[in-house]
């Protein structure tokens, strides 16, 4: 019965909200679950956050391997919370805005958040030119296609690739460089997005499907019945 109670609660959740975009006069019944959902997402916070200190504060208590590294995430947490909470230093007091200027809610965040983040992308960089070189490589007919593709498009974001085919005649511009990057990106790109989003589309829609039938129950832990 303790499985069973879910698996009804999020059939009606999800044939109602399915309802709700078909036929305008349930529109409001979606939009009322929708509120139910925010509801549920803040208690999910709470969770999300009791589970992240008893993790790391488990890991810290037993000096396990890389423990001091969980110190620094559970000392980050416990004072990014305390700064937005008690709205430390807010200049307009505990009713101001969390992110005022001026408050150490807003200092922490762009003096040591922030440049973090921007330190994270320029990694990316690094992997992305390593996966660039590891993609590009002409093993086969489909890589050198994509190789060829992805010179082209770099070659016309330069002016080297504007210079390279200037002399083309005006009649056949779509053989210019940066011309012939710009119809790669929006035709077969776009082409290769949309199929992308649609087989993404379709997923989504078959796994909402055995949730709302009860097929997938993954969601209630380990199910033996």
């Amino acid at each position: 019965m303790k499985r069973q109670v879910p698996v009804i609660i999020t059939f009606i959740v999800g044939a109602v909200l399915i309802v709700s975009v078909f036929f305008p006069p349930a529109e409001r019944l979606g939009e009322n679950f929708s509120v139910f959902f925010d509801i549920i997402a803040v208690f999910a916070f709470f969770l999300g956050g009791g589970n992240l200190i008893r993790i790391h504060g488990n890991k810290i208590y037993r000096r396990q391997k890389d423990w001091a590294f969980s110190a620094v995430t559970l000392t980050g947490f416990i004072v990014m919370l305390a700064a937005g909470l008690f709205k430390i230093a807010n200049p307009n007091g505990i009713t101001g805005d969390v992110a005022a200027t001026g408050s150490l809610f807003q200092t922490l965040y762009y003096n040591i958040f922030y440049p973090l983040g921007s330190t994270m992308y320029a990694l990316l960089a690094f992997y992305v030119a390593s996966a660039s070189y590891r993609a590009f490589r002409a093993k086969n007919k489909e890589a050198t296609i994509l190789l060829i593709a992805a010179f082209i498009i770099l070659l016309g974001r330069t002016p080297l690739g504007v210079y390279a085919t200037g002399w083309v005649p005006e009649s056949f511009s779509l053989l210019q460089i940066p011309n012939l990057a710009i119809w790669i990106m929006s035709s077969p790109n776009l082409a290769g997005q949309r199929a992308i989003m649609i087989g993404i589309a379709l997923g989504v829609i078959s796994m909402s499907l055995r949730l709302i039938l009860g097929v997938e129950r993954t969601y209630l832990g380990v199910d033996n019945e």
